[in-house]
Formats: structure tokens, sequence, C-alpha cells
């Protein structure tokens, strides 16, 4: 989550002159802009069509700020499946996700702004107003601090910058006299607590009522705390100190940040992911642009703009220089070792780095903005949206999208640099995928799975805060707004800061505490903002010219980006062996392993051992080289068992009233048919088989003939069901699970294995639903008798054209149009796993027994000195499809919150017009490992 307007002012002289420089430079983006797109054979977006998609956006936001009104408040967040609010304490927990739910009303109070850049001035003096009487921030409640403060203080901070603009205008907010202020201002004393360590950086958790370490606060214990969550707080607690004239919010943030750049990596100028808030040591020592450190950087080179102070723009420059010498490698950005940064720590990346493009536009590096920029849109044309995290060929790595928007705001950013149409085809695209995959009757419901295109329970504040802003503003042209977006700056929740903040209440000394650069080689590297001249050429084919070499960088070449010897000497030696390239049975390659000092051992059981001694390489830059070539080789051999596993599959609902909305992810089977090879899939009503565990021969045949057929699991091989079903004539087999609560919900993905026997024979699809989701079908079947599913790979396109033939049969129909509402809450499940039972297989393969290829059935085990990691080198079997990876999962547990003031209630709907009366609320999120997202 990032944003700002654009690298705006110069860096010593911030008087009262400010607004004027700005100004200038803003003309400077929209000449450029102008000249750009009126270049000819630009393909310029007409001015019809640019309304018309910026009217679509407006009806999007309608669509899903309303259902969250109606269904949601008071509570923070709309669960757009079941239609109702998400009420911390009332539904499973999701981990360190459900920390920014306050029971503070999130949703409401982070899109206030955003109600205001798209025009709805009324409803945002009806929003205010409900904040103001609803709202309760003295909850007995833990929250994290940086979420709390990026959404919930920025959200009334930028509430009131754009309350009291409306005010001086004279229509609008005439009643207003500064509650959203107050509120902000009893929000921060609250978060003032958190801070109470000998580093001056916060604690992560504090709790509203009774601080960090009060017996009560049941938080205060602990230890780290990451980059981006002690980084990102001087924007808003600088403006909260500029609006009241308390300078104590300032004085907090700009200490946090001042620690942070005192214990950067010193010979690397690198900050690491998580930092120990007692002592500075840092604990992931592992160093990107992406989750854990983001905003830090964004929040140095902001606090600049907004504040005047050069020092911050120093600290960014010289942090930047460091990024762009080991972390970017166009046109990917990879995380390095703050100790060896020319060592890479893992070879995929997250999708908070998209916030990244629209940064460089910031800083004025447009180049590799434009490079970065379009590698992601490849992978999101690759899967409709960007995945949590994808590796460096661009397979899947955690599968889920919950709506971000930080694409969208680097797209917007883009284009304000540029003025290329291309980037509003851009946004027509996330705006046509949005509806298309996303929409559901109660909002949009987070992708749980991109590449099977099921659903989760899930709709963020951020995407209301965000997305609908980032998107409006790339098709408004100046006339549309009713005020001058120039005049702010974009926190990183997208929040609207005035820029006068600058000259107002300057209580903070400014300084300079920066101490001990790196000389920096850059030529263009000033410690001012760059001119538009150097940013802009004066050539309309120029971000054209940086991204064609990118257009087929995902579906055909999977390159691995450009290396740094290849960088550093161009047409000259080659560049290191990577692990992924590596052959055991390649003379060449054991030439080079032995040069890095990596010696290879043949086992007697047929594998190999690598070992590296640093001290036999042939130089220092060797030794380096072998251990990255170590690395990566430990990283990809650990995930061999993973990549053996099969993707998830589908199960559609696709008869009335579902009509597609309705996506189960199911469990693959080793047998029958492979549904990632029939694209179509297999479409057919379901019939529950006689005996129900299919476990012999099936007694009502004349009811499963050209049906998928519905059986329980359990007494028997998978494999038997299926002959026994496929024997009675069924065109399919979805087996449930007899463990009565189960749920995708809370393991990871589960495989049917065959019987040991060859299972040619079985030519049907055979999927597996969990408890849980089973009993969705199966309810379905009560309900409406005749239920019609599609077994695929991932899900299709709903049937619009039978949709909208029932919505209008159902005007006339009042029966037919309840059972049409009976679709809002249309449910999902996602990829899992269990135990076994007798005789079955969870696909887990002992990673000695998978030989890779490229080695001649050699295994390859490896060894970093005294280390021995055994298994195969993922990367040693390249496949030009740039096939998937799978999510990896986490456990989950459930907390309990004291009741607030507010009347919490979930809001009672009819029962026959959501289907959540089928089984109660699923978890939502499966979470990212603790260290990593």
């Amino acid at each position: 989550m990032s944003g700002a307007v654009g690298c705006q002012g110069g860096g010593g002289d911030r008087g009262p002159r400010w607004r004027r420089p700005w100004k200038l430079l803003a003309l400077g983006l929209l000449s450029a802009s102008s000249v750009l797109a009126a270049a000819p054979g630009a393909g310029a977006m007409s001015k019809e069509e640019k309304r018309r998609l910026g009217n679509q956006v407006l009806e999007m936001f309608d669509h899903a700020y309303s259902n969250y009104m109606e269904h949601a408040y008071p509570a923070d967040e709309l669960m757009p499946l079941t239609c109702r609010g998400r009420v911390r304490g009332q539904e499973p927990s999701r981990g360190d996700v459900d920390d920014a739910l306050g029971k503070f009303s999130l949703t409401l109070i982070d899109t206030l702004d955003t109600l205001v850049v798209l025009n709805k001035t009324k409803e945002f003096e009806e929003a205010v107003k409900k904040v103001i009487k609803d709202v309760n921030l003295d909850n007995d409640i833990v929250v994290s601090v940086f979420e709390t403060n990026i959404r919930v203080l920025g959200g009334l901070l930028g509430g009131h910058s754009v309350a009291i603009m409306l005010k001086e205008k004279g229509e609008y907010m005439q009643w207003y006299n500064g509650e959203l202020l107050h509120m902000a201002k009893e929000l921060g004393y609250k978060l003032l607590p958190a801070f109470n360590t000998t580093s001056g950086l916060p604690y992560p958790r504090v709790n509203l009522k009774f601080g960090v370490r009060h017996p009560e606060a049941r938080t205060g214990t602990e230890t780290d705390t990451c980059t981006a969550c002690a980084g990102t707080l001087i924007l808003e607690f600088a403006a909260l100190s500029r609006f009241t004239g308390t300078s104590i919010f300032e004085e907090y943030a700009r200490k946090a940040l001042d620690f942070i750049w005192e214990k950067r990596q010193r010979s690397s100028n690198l900050v690491g992911v998580t930092i120990n808030i007692h002592t500075g040591d840092w604990v992931r020592k592992d160093s990107g642009v992406g989750a854990g450190i983001d905003s830090y950087y964004e929040y140095l080179l902001k606090a600049y703009v907004l504040l005047g102070d050069d020092s911050f723009l120093e600290r960014f420059n010289t942090h930047y220089d460091a990024i762009m010498r080991y972390i970017s490698q166009p046109p990917l950005l990879l995380d390095v070792h703050i100790h060896k940064p020319m060592l890479n720590a893992r070879t995929w990346m997250d999708s908070l780095l998209a916030f990244f493009p629209g940064l460089q536009v910031l800083k004025g590096d447009i180049r590799p903005a434009i490079e970065t920029h379009e590698m992601l849109y490849q992978v999101i044309k690759k899967h409709n949206f960007l995945p949590e995290a994808f590796t460096t060929d661009f397979r899947v790595h955690w599968a889920q999208h919950p709506l971000r928007p930080e694409f969208a705001e680097s797209t917007y950013f883009l284009y304000k640099a540029t003025g290329d149409p291309y980037y509003l085809e851009v946004g027509k695209t996330l705006i046509e995928n949005l509806n298309k995959y996303a929409r559901v009757p109660c909002g949009f419901a987070a992708m749980k799975d991109v590449r099977t295109g099921s659903h989760e329970d899930r709709m963020d504040s951020f995407f209301l805060a965000e997305m609908f802003k980032y998107l409006y503003l790339l098709f408004a042209d100046k006339e549309d707004m009713i005020f001058d977006i120039e005049d702010y700056i974009f926190t990183t929740e997208a929040h609207l800061l005035p820029l006068w903040l600058s000259t107002t209440n300057q209580t903070i000394s400014k300084k300079n505490t920066t101490t001990e650069y790196t000389e920096l080689d850059d030529s263009n590297f000033d410690w001012t903002c760059p001119n538009t001249q150097i940013l802009f050429p004066n050539d309309p084919m120029f971000a054209q010219s940086i991204r064609e070499p990118l257009k087929n960088v995902v579906d055909k070449s999977c390159p691995r980006g450009i290396s740094r010897a290849e960088e550093n000497l161009g047409s000259g030696p080659k560049p290191p062996l990577r692990a992924r390239d590596f052959m055991a049975s390649n003379p060449e390659h054991l030439e080079i392993l032995k040069k890095m000092g990596v010696s290879l051992i043949h086992l007697k059981d047929g594998r190999v051992q690598l070992v590296q001694h640093a001290v036999q390489a042939a130089s220092s830059l060797d030794a380096e080289d072998g251990l990255r070539f170590m690395q990566e080789m430990i990283e990809l051999s650990s995930q061999q068992q993973k990549e053996q596993q099969l993707p998830p599959r589908a199960v559609q609902i696709v008869s009335h009233p579902f009509f597609g909305r309705v996506v189960l992810t199911a469990g693959p089977a080793q047998f029958g048919m492979d549904l990632s090879k029939h694209k179509a899939g297999t479409r057919g009503f379901v019939a529950t088989i006689k005996p129900y565990n299919g476990c012999s021969e099936i007694t009502n045949p004349e009811a499963v003939k050209e049906k998928i057929a519905l059986m329980q699991r359990g007494q028997c091989m998978f494999a038997e069901k299926a002959r026994n079903i496929q024997k009675a004539g069924a065109i399919g087999g979805i087996v449930i699970d007899d463990n009565e609560g189960s749920s995708s919900d809370t393991a990871p993905l589960f495989q049917m294995a065959g019987d040991g026997k060859n299972t040619d024979d079985i030519t049907i699809p055979m999927l597996f639903l969990f408890n849980k989701e089973g009993n969705i079908i199966l309810d379905a079947i009560q309900e409406y008798e005749a239920v019609e599913v599609l077994l695929s790979d991932k899900a299709k396109d709903r049937d619009l054209e039978m949709e909208n033939m029932d919505q209008k049969l159902s005007e006339n129909d009042s029966h037919k149009q309840n059972s049409e509402e009976a679709t809002s809450a249309s449910q999902d499940v996602g990829v899992v796993s269990e135990e076994p039972e007798e005789g079955e297989s969870s696909d887990v393969t002992d990673p000695d027994s998978l030989p890779p290829a490229n080695t001649d059935s050699d295994s390859v085990s490896i060894s970093n000195q005294d280390s021995y990691v055994p298994g195969t080198d993922e990367a040693s079997a390249p496949e030009p499809a740039c096939t998937q990876g799978n999510n990896q999962p986490q456990e989950q547990k459930t907390e309990t919150e004291s009741n607030s003031k507010v009347n919490w209630d979930n809001k009672v709907q009819p029962m026959e017009s959501i289907l959540a009366d089928w089984n109660e609320d699923i978890e939502a999120f499966e979470m990212m490992e603790k260290d990593e997202l």
C-alpha cells in the first residue's frame, strides 16, 4: 500500500514558497503527459471511453460500499460471501490478519476520503456523522500499531483534511468543528504506550484500553517487529502533530526512524525484515522492497516531500542506491542478505512489491519502474490477478489474492508520469477482471486461489480505501475533480494529507542527524527531486520501447532476470552458474563448481552430494558465487517435494440460482481424467449413490448414469470407488469426507492416491471435498433437487445469459426472486490436506526418491560446509511451460475479545436470502508463514 502524487518540490528551501515549486513541477508532469498522450499511433483512449470506465469504477464502488453499509456496518469489515460483518472474537481467528480489526468500524473510517475523491460529498457527510456518533476507540482489544496507524489514524486524518477543505468551499460540512481530528488525537494517545521501549521502536501491538504492560493488556511480551511496522508512522504522526500543535507524536515517529537508520547494515546500506525492539539486532537479515520493509522506504521519501527535512531524502537516496545495486535485477526485485548483498535470499517475490514502480516514479527513476510494472502486468494477464507470491520463473508460490491495490497504484502513477494510454488499457483490464472474477452479490470477494478462481469470505478495508481511489483517478480528468489532488500527498493507505502541513506548527528541529553516507556513483543523483526534463524524454514511444522486450516475459521465455555479471561485464566473462541450470553430467558445470570451491561427491546410493569450502575457491568473487549457488540449491531442493503435488481443482455450481457464483476448491486425484488437459471440464447433474460409500456395486445405476456421483470417503480405496461408479455409468465423481466438520480452511491440499495398481482403466474425473464443503452441495440438492456442477481445473466464467434470463423471469415470480436472492452468500473452500486413511496417500514424496532431470537420474544433495541437506534440485528440472507451485497454509487459532459499547450483533437476514444457512462461516484467510508476509 503506497502512494504519492509524484516527486514534487526541491530539497533545501521549504519556506512559505512551498506551493509554487510543487505546482510548477506538477505542470511539468501534465505537459509531458499531454505530449505523449497525443502522439500519433499511440492509440489514445477516447474521452467517451475514459468517462465510461470512470463511471464503471463509481458503480463498482457503490456496489462494495453499499453492501458494507447494509450488511456489515458497524462491524470492521464485510464478509461478502455470507453477506454479514466480520466481528473480532465472533469469527474463527485468522491470526495476525485480525490485528487490523478493533471494533471501530474500520472500513467506514478507511473509506472516508475516498468518498470525496469520487465526488460523493453527501455520502461523505453522512459517513462522518456516523463515525462521530457510533465509533468507540476505547475498546479492550489488542490491535496492530502499524495497521491502526495507516488505516484508522490515517483515515481520520484524511477525513479531517477533506472535511475542512469542503467546509472552506462553503457548500458542505458547515457544521464540522474538527471532530475527526479530536478522535485522531485520542487514538494517537492510545498508540503512544507502544513506544515505551529503550530503542524507541514501538511494540507491534497495543491494547486500545489498557496499553502495553498493564496486567489486562494481553500484549507487551513481543521482542520483534517488522521494519515497515516501526518505520511507517512519520506521515500520520507528524500530520497529527502539525494539525494539533502537539509535538510528541512527531517526536516519537522520528525517533523510531532514526533508530532504524542507525541500525542499517553499514557496508550494504540495507535493512532487514524484522528487528529486535529492545536491542536493535536484526532478527531476519534478508532485505527487499516487499513485505516487511516496503513502506519504510516509501515514508522516507514522502516525509521529505511533506515535511521538507533534507535528512529524509538523503537517507532514502542512500537506501535507493543500495536497492538498485543489489536487489534490482531487472525486471525482477529479489531479496538479498544484508551482510552478503550479492547473495539472493530467496527465489520468489511477494505481491506487495507492486507498489515500488509507483515509488520509483516519485523518485524520478522511470525506466526500471516501467520494466517492473510490465513484468507484473504479464503475471496478471496469466493469472487474472497478482498472486500473493510468485517465483522468478513466474509460477504461483502463494495462490491467494486479497484484492490488493498496489499494482493499480503504480499503474496510476506511471500514467501520470508518461501520459501513455497503454496504462489506461491496463486499468481497464483490472476493472474487467474485478467484475468478472471477484464480484459477488454482496460486494467483491478476495481470491482464495488465482489458479482455480475460488473465493474467500473477505473484503479488506484497503480495497475501498485504495483500489477505487486509484482506478478513478486513472480515468478522471481535472474537471471531474471537485478539488486539486496536487495539493495533497498520499499515505501508504492512500489517505490524503495537505501539503501546507510543511509550514504549520514546526515544533521539531530540522538539524541534519544523518551521518556516514556512502558516496553514490549515480550521476543523476542529487539531493533534490529530479527535473522533469530528465525524467521524461521528448520521445512519445519512450515507455513502449522499454516495455516491448518484456511482452512475452512470462508465457514464453521464463527468464530469471539479467545477472549482475551480465550487467557489469557486458559481453565479457560468462555469468555465474545458477542452481536452476546445473547438470551433474556437464563437465563445464563441474569445472565451474571447482572454481567456486564446490566439490561434487558421488554416493553409493546413486545420489551426488555438493560440499562447499570457500577457502578452495579461485577468488573471493568466485567464493561469493559459490555461496549463492549453494543457497539456491538448498532452497530449491527443499521445494522439490511441493513441486510434485498436483494443483487444486474446482467444483463450480452452475445451475439455478447459482450460475457459477459458488466455487469450491477441490483436491485432485492421481488417477482418472486429467482436468488440466480437458479445459472444458466435465459438467453434469449430481446424484447420490447407493451404497453411499461406493465400495461395492452401485445399486441405483439408473440414478447415476450420465451424472456426477456423490459418495462418502472411507471403507475402501479411492480407485475402487471410481471403478464402481464408472461401471454404473457416472461421468465423474466427488468424494466427500466422512470426518464431521472437516474443512479446507484448516488444512492444506489433499490428493487422492491410487491403489498401487495400474489405474489406466479409470477414465472419469474424480475430486475430493471436505465435509463442510461437501455439505454445501448436499444441502443444495435438498433445496433445489436438480443441482448441476462443473468439474474443472479452474473456475469458468459464470453463465451470465442464463442468469439474466432468470432475473427477468423472477420479476414476475416472488418465489423465484427469493431463490435468486439465496445466491447472495456464495460459499467457497480452499486447498487442503488431511492424514490419509489406511491404503490412501497424501502424495508426500520422499525427496531422495525423485531423480532430477538433467542429471542422468543422479540425485543431488547439498552440503554447505558442515551442513547437509538431502533432496533433489527443483531447478535442475525446468519446464518450458512454467508450471505453478503451491501455497503454504498455516495453523489457525481462535481468539476471544471483549465486547465494545457499540451494538455488534450481526444483522439478521431472511433464511432464504443467503446460502450461509448451509454452514457456519468458513475461516477466511490461509495465513502466511509468520516470518514472511
